[in-house]
């Protein structure tokens, strides 16, 4: 591996977590509570713990600073009255320093099973990490993701509103099943991208989709002109009933994808270079035109293309009554899609997650990293132009 490479690689675990100095946080916590497991192994007992086994008695904390290259960690060490009680961690800490980062971040970000961190830090760091300690600092992590996903939303309006999903496999009750990823994010005022809101579901259902457009309510949302999706008939019903007079955009990529489902395999380029010709106008009527077009092109061979063709070119130019120079973002859920390939990218290392929990967790720390991303980057779009 090239040294490029290797630098590469490295910006990119560190950049996972450093906005806002979470990354630091993080290991803090995590040698925070390996310091107290390893006293407690001393002792043979827990804080309070009264047994014939213990070993000793706790004598409060001294302060230590261990610095890193993520910055300075602010330790509390544990103490014990008698003596013979020395922490080995930090020596072999420092030593495998970098290992250790790209660990913890690869626990958050790639969601490795609790049990193989553990088994890594060990292997890396010469001391032994519990999976039981690995589990209760990785759920701490739960109160920043809630932080971000039942934050205040009054300060700024958000005219467009972007929502899509995807299905993991988690183990329930015993069962395997398949559950979706809800995904909301939105547009404000001020053209910029934020992740809204995000939860495990059974289902796509009008009942999940309602309870996802009731929180944001909830939360403040307001402002919202258009709402682009697919055509799934929960959300379509949710949207009637919570955001009574916004407008829907039908993504049109799946638009497309659902009307070549219904051509023979030998008619699909053809078929497809004529769907892209629909949507060259900037003109709702001029796209109509090219539609009815189109459809009686392959009516007589593809007569269900046709009609679902016809059916749904509506929905596809809601967009066409926004300014023209937001068509290209607001057209599809293009801005999410890339967000679902990153989430499968992350997640398909785990294959079956042992829990909803563990998903909304792996999930939520890869949004995180998204919407900290995008506050970054320059606006979306420049909402006074047209």
């Amino acid at each position: 591996m090239t040294k490029a490479i290797k630098a590469e690689e490295e910006t990119s675990v560190y950049g996972l977590f450093q906005q806002e100095g979470q990354l630091r946080d993080l290991v803090q916590r995590i040698v925070q509570t390996t310091l107290e497991a390893e006293l407690e192994r001393h002792l043979q007992a827990k804080r309070h713990e009264r047994t014939a086994q213990r070993q000793g008695r706790r004598n409060g904390y001294k302060q230590r600073q261990l610095r890193t290259r993520i910055g300075k960690l602010e330790l509390q060490l544990p103490q014990a009255r008698e003596k013979g009680f020395r922490t080995q961690l930090f020596g072999r800490y420092q030593r495998h320093e970098a290992a250790l980062m790209t660990t913890i971040a690869e626990m958050y970000c790639q969601g490795v099973s609790t049990r193989r961190v553990a088994a890594v830090m060990e292997q890396l760091g010469g001391f032994e990490v519990s999976a039981t300690t690995v589990s209760r600092v990785t759920q701490q992590l739960d109160g920043q993701l809630e932080q971000l996903r039942s934050r205040r939303l009054e300060g700024t309006s958000y005219p467009y509103l972007m929502i899509d999903a995807r299905y993991e496999k988690i183990r329930v009750g015993g069962h395997i099943v398949s559950q979706a990823v809800l995904v909301a994010a939105g547009i404000n005022s001020a053209g910029e991208r934020e992740i809204l809101d995000w939860r495990v579901a059974n289902s796509e259902s009008e009942a999940t989709w309602d309870d996802v457009f009731q929180t944001l309510q909830m939360r403040g949302l307001h402002g919202v002109e258009l709402i682009i999706s697919d055509a799934h008939s929960g959300i379509q019903a949710a949207i009637r009933r919570r955001l009574q007079g916004v407008a829907w955009q039908r993504c049109r990529v799946h638009f497309m994808r659902e009307l070549l489902k219904r051509v023979h395999w030998k008619d699909f380029a053809a078929v497809a270079a004529d769907l892209k010709k629909l949507f060259t106008s900037p003109e709702a009527e001029n796209c109509r035109k090219l539609a009815r077009e189109t459809a009686m092109k392959w009516e007589k061979r593809f007569p269900k293309f046709s009609q679902l063709l016809m059916d749904g070119i509506g929905d596809c130019l809601t967009v066409c009554g926004q300014p023209h120079a937001h068509h290209k973002r607001l057209f599809s859920t293009n801005m999410l899609e890339r967000i679902m390939r990153t989430l499968k990218q992350r997640t398909r290392v785990i294959g079956i997650f042992p829990s909803p929990e563990s998903c909304h967790r792996i999930c939520g720390a890869v949004l995180w990293e998204m919407h900290e991303k995008w506050r970054l980057e320059t606006p979306y779009l420049h909402l006074g132009e047209w």
